[in-house]
């Protein structure tokens, strides 16, 4: 029977150093194959789905967090923070201070002083999944982040923002009430970056409107992540599996706990579930 799975790209498809180990792609080329549907459902926008990550074949993409939608190149749905509400964000994050980085599929757009001032904090979360982060630099990580672009823009999915202490996080849900406000890169006051994105949308919800789309059953599904942000997903979906190197959370919540990364844990999983065969 045809199942339809949804990955989630950093730390679950590919490690901190977004390497994608080859039992992964096989694994993924092998489900095909099958006739299962494999999508990515991640925090990244279209912009960020670098070409060794299409080059395996998928079946389309959930970015954004959920805010875009997209099946065999149809876009199915996206939902953008708007003009004004970029203008609002921009001009916020300058009179605090904050360095950050604009989320769209045309592209990322740091801010003026964003690669020097975000480097420790990239180390510092390269570090914290388990990986060696001191050679890990802005470019390395975000290779065609632009810099020096247009800040105001009307094509976001979402922005993301360093923090210089966890208040900046709480002062922001408190000023966009308009917009949902995250962090990540650590749990509570260790978090390293504070995001603001379109209001009432989760991976979950997204992948309810894509299976709509493909009048589909969710008692099909199976979703993998590693982190918080993963945690709705894995809930709605038939099968929800964790990474070993993933957060206590949603290794607490999960169906299935599988190896990390770079120990074939997406190739391990497919496997296990009878999705390939080994």
């Amino acid at each position: 029977m045809r199942k339809i799975i949804f990955l989630d790209v950093d730390g679950t498809l590919t490690n901190y150093e977004n390497v994608i180990p080859e039992s992964a792609k096989t694994a993924i080329k092998k489900a095909r194959k099958k006739g299962h549907l494999v999508y990515l459902c991640t925090g990244r926008s279209r912009a960020e789905i670098y070409d060794d990550i299409w080059a395996i074949g998928v079946d389309g993409l959930i970015g954004g967090n959920g805010s875009y939608v997209e099946h065999h190149e149809e876009v199915i749905m996206h939902q953008l923070i708007t003009l004004d509400q970029c203008i609002h964000i921009v001009d916020w994050l300058h009179e605090r201070g904050l360095e950050f980085y604009l989320e769209s599929n045309n592209g990322l757009f740091a801010s003026e002083h964003f690669e020097t001032a975000a480097e420790k904090g990239i180390q510092e979360y390269v570090n914290r999944k388990g990986r060696d982060g001191s050679k890990a630099t802005i470019r390395s990580v975000f290779p065609d982040m632009i810099f020096g672009g247009e800040l105001y823009r009307d094509d976001l999915n979402k922005v993301s923002f360093l923090l210089n202490s966890y208040q900046d996080h709480l002062d922001s849900i408190e000023e966009f009430p308009d917009l949902v406000a995250h962090t990540w890169g650590g749990a509570g006051e260790t978090a390293i970056f504070g995001d603001l994105g379109v209001k009432d949308i989760s991976k979950a919800h997204a992948i309810d409107v894509l299976l709509k789309h493909l009048k589909a059953d969710k008692k099909d599904t199976l979703a993998f992540g590693d982190a918080k942000i993963d945690i709705p997903m894995l809930e709605y979906c038939e099968i929800g599996v964790a990474v070993a190197s993933g957060g206590e959370e949603i290794k607490a919540m999960a169906d299935y706990i599988t190896d990390a990364v770079d120990d074939d844990g997406l190739y391990n999983a497919f496997v296990h579930f009878g999705l390939i065969e080994e």
